[in-house]
Protein backbone atom coordinates (compact mmCIF):
# COMPACT_ATOMS: atom_id res chain seq x y z
CA UNK A 1 0.00 0.00 0.00
CA UNK A 2 1.37 3.71 -0.81
CA UNK A 3 -0.15 6.93 0.10
CA UNK A 4 -0.35 9.65 -2.07
CA UNK A 5 1.83 12.34 -1.11
CA UNK A 6 0.57 16.12 -1.37
CA UNK A 7 2.51 18.15 -4.08
CA UNK A 8 3.41 20.68 -1.46
CA UNK A 9 5.38 17.81 0.06
CA UNK A 10 6.82 16.04 -2.95
CA UNK A 11 10.17 17.25 -2.33
CA UNK A 12 10.49 15.97 1.22
CA UNK A 13 8.96 12.56 1.25
CA UNK A 14 8.13 12.26 -3.01
CA UNK A 15 4.87 11.42 -4.54
CA UNK A 16 4.07 8.12 -2.76
CA UNK A 17 4.86 6.99 0.35
CA UNK A 18 4.73 3.94 2.37
CA UNK A 19 3.03 4.16 5.82
CA UNK A 20 6.15 2.64 7.08
CA UNK A 21 8.40 5.10 5.57
CA UNK A 22 5.87 7.58 6.81
CA UNK A 23 5.82 6.32 10.10
CA UNK A 24 10.03 6.18 10.75
CA UNK A 25 9.77 9.49 9.51
CA UNK A 26 7.66 10.87 11.42
CA UNK A 27 8.96 9.26 14.62
CA UNK A 28 12.73 10.12 13.92
CA UNK A 29 11.54 13.93 13.60
CA UNK A 30 9.58 13.88 16.64
CA UNK A 31 12.35 12.30 18.74
CA UNK A 32 14.79 14.30 17.68
CA UNK A 33 13.12 17.47 18.33
CA UNK A 34 12.25 16.35 21.68
CA UNK A 35 15.79 15.65 22.41
CA UNK A 36 17.10 18.90 20.86
CA UNK A 37 14.05 21.14 22.39
CA UNK A 38 15.53 21.63 25.87
CA UNK A 39 19.29 23.05 24.06
CA UNK A 40 17.05 25.41 21.90
CA UNK A 41 15.32 26.13 25.31
CA UNK A 42 18.42 26.91 26.57
CA UNK A 43 19.48 29.86 24.60
CA UNK A 44 17.13 32.11 25.91
CA UNK A 45 19.61 35.12 25.37
CA UNK A 46 18.74 34.38 21.26
CA UNK A 47 15.30 35.93 20.19
CA UNK A 48 12.75 33.77 19.59
CA UNK A 49 12.25 34.53 16.29
CA UNK A 50 15.76 32.91 16.02
CA UNK A 51 15.37 29.85 18.18
CA UNK A 52 12.34 29.13 16.06
CA UNK A 53 13.47 29.32 13.35
CA UNK A 54 17.19 27.38 14.05
CA UNK A 55 14.53 24.46 15.66
CA UNK A 56 12.92 24.63 12.17
CA UNK A 57 16.68 23.68 10.36
CA UNK A 58 17.22 20.96 12.63
CA UNK A 59 13.88 19.52 12.45
CA UNK A 60 14.42 19.75 8.55
CA UNK A 61 17.41 17.75 9.28
CA UNK A 62 16.15 15.18 11.16
CA UNK A 63 13.12 14.71 9.01
CA UNK A 64 15.09 14.84 5.84
CA UNK A 65 18.26 12.21 7.23
CA UNK A 66 14.90 9.38 7.53
CA UNK A 67 12.94 10.92 4.57
CA UNK A 68 15.84 10.79 2.43
CA UNK A 69 16.46 7.42 2.63
CA UNK A 70 12.98 5.71 1.47
CA UNK A 71 11.93 4.82 -1.13
CA UNK A 72 9.12 7.79 -2.44
CA UNK A 73 11.63 9.86 -2.00
CA UNK A 74 14.52 8.28 -3.70
CA UNK A 75 12.37 7.63 -6.59
CA UNK A 76 11.19 11.48 -7.17
CA UNK A 77 14.26 12.33 -7.08
CA UNK A 78 15.85 9.56 -9.56
CA UNK A 79 13.33 10.58 -11.86
CA UNK A 80 14.35 14.25 -11.17
CA UNK A 81 18.00 15.25 -12.07
CA UNK A 82 17.92 18.33 -12.03
CA UNK A 83 16.10 18.75 -9.40
CA UNK A 84 18.89 16.57 -7.30
CA UNK A 85 20.90 19.57 -8.09
CA UNK A 86 18.38 22.19 -6.69
CA UNK A 87 18.34 20.16 -3.62
CA UNK A 88 22.32 20.38 -3.17
CA UNK A 89 22.10 24.00 -3.98
CA UNK A 90 19.63 24.82 -1.45
CA UNK A 91 21.06 23.20 1.94
CA UNK A 92 22.53 26.38 3.32
CA UNK A 93 21.42 24.66 6.54
CA UNK A 94 24.62 24.66 8.62
CA UNK A 95 25.97 28.50 7.82
CA UNK A 96 22.39 29.82 8.83
CA UNK A 97 22.19 27.56 12.12
CA UNK A 98 25.31 29.46 13.09
CA UNK A 99 24.21 32.58 12.29
CA UNK A 100 20.80 32.11 14.00
CA UNK A 101 22.30 30.48 17.00
CA UNK A 102 25.30 33.08 17.16
CA UNK A 103 28.20 30.70 16.84
CA UNK A 104 31.43 30.58 15.40
CA UNK A 105 30.67 30.34 11.96
CA UNK A 106 33.68 28.94 10.33
CA UNK A 107 33.84 25.29 11.82
CA UNK A 108 29.97 25.19 10.11
CA UNK A 109 31.32 26.73 6.79
CA UNK A 110 33.87 24.04 6.71
CA UNK A 111 31.19 20.98 7.46
CA UNK A 112 29.14 22.60 4.99
CA UNK A 113 31.83 23.20 2.10
CA UNK A 114 32.83 20.05 2.74
CA UNK A 115 29.16 18.23 2.68
CA UNK A 116 28.33 19.93 -0.48
CA UNK A 117 31.41 19.33 -2.36
CA UNK A 118 31.10 15.63 -1.50
CA UNK A 119 27.13 15.73 -2.42
CA UNK A 120 28.59 17.08 -5.72
CA UNK A 121 30.86 13.98 -6.30
CA UNK A 122 28.40 11.71 -5.29
CA UNK A 123 25.53 13.37 -7.50
CA UNK A 124 27.82 12.96 -10.38
CA UNK A 125 28.62 9.46 -9.85
CA UNK A 126 24.62 8.87 -9.79
CA UNK A 127 24.24 5.17 -11.78
CA UNK A 128 27.62 3.88 -10.96
CA UNK A 129 28.91 1.14 -9.03
CA UNK A 130 31.07 2.94 -6.90
CA UNK A 131 28.38 5.45 -5.71
CA UNK A 132 27.29 3.62 -2.52
CA UNK A 133 30.63 3.07 -1.59
CA UNK A 134 32.42 6.64 -2.49
CA UNK A 135 29.49 8.26 -0.38
CA UNK A 136 29.99 6.17 2.56
CA UNK A 137 33.85 6.97 2.51
CA UNK A 138 33.19 10.71 2.46
CA UNK A 139 30.64 10.35 5.28
CA UNK A 140 33.75 8.26 7.15
CA UNK A 141 36.42 10.98 6.26
CA UNK A 142 33.34 13.64 7.27
CA UNK A 143 32.33 12.15 10.81
CA UNK A 144 36.06 11.60 11.94
CA UNK A 145 37.07 15.37 11.23
CA UNK A 146 34.05 16.94 12.78
CA UNK A 147 35.83 16.22 16.22
CA UNK A 148 38.96 18.45 14.89
CA UNK A 149 36.42 21.22 14.78
CA UNK A 150 35.82 21.82 18.33
CA UNK A 151 32.07 21.37 17.41
CA UNK A 152 29.89 21.23 20.58
CA UNK A 153 26.55 18.96 21.39
CA UNK A 154 23.68 20.30 19.25
CA UNK A 155 26.24 21.70 16.89
CA UNK A 156 28.23 18.62 16.25
CA UNK A 157 25.07 16.70 16.33
CA UNK A 158 23.55 18.62 13.83
CA UNK A 159 26.45 18.59 11.28
CA UNK A 160 26.96 14.33 11.71
CA UNK A 161 23.32 14.27 10.79
CA UNK A 162 23.51 16.78 8.09
CA UNK A 163 26.52 15.61 6.60
CA UNK A 164 24.14 11.83 6.30
CA UNK A 165 21.50 13.62 4.95
CA UNK A 166 22.80 15.32 2.35
CA UNK A 167 26.22 12.95 1.12
CA UNK A 168 24.42 9.53 2.23
CA UNK A 169 21.08 9.65 2.29
CA UNK A 170 20.32 11.84 -0.57
CA UNK A 171 23.45 12.22 -2.59
CA UNK A 172 23.10 7.25 -3.06
CA UNK A 173 20.26 6.20 -5.38
CA UNK A 174 19.59 3.58 -2.74
CA UNK A 175 16.93 1.70 -4.94
CA UNK A 176 19.23 1.28 -8.02
CA UNK A 177 20.47 -1.76 -6.65
CA UNK A 178 24.34 -1.05 -7.58
CA UNK A 179 26.87 -3.09 -6.47
CA UNK A 180 29.61 -2.12 -4.40
CA UNK A 181 32.68 -2.73 -6.77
Amino acid sequence: MQIKIPSLLHEVLGERQSPGGLAIVALVSAALAVLWLPAIGDLAELALWRRVLAGLLLLDIAAGAAANLTAGTNEFYARRPAHRWGFIAVHVHLPALAALLALPLMPYALVWGFTIGAAIVVNLLNGHALQRLVAGGFLCIGLTALPLLALEGLGMVASALFLFKVVYAFGVDHQRGQADG
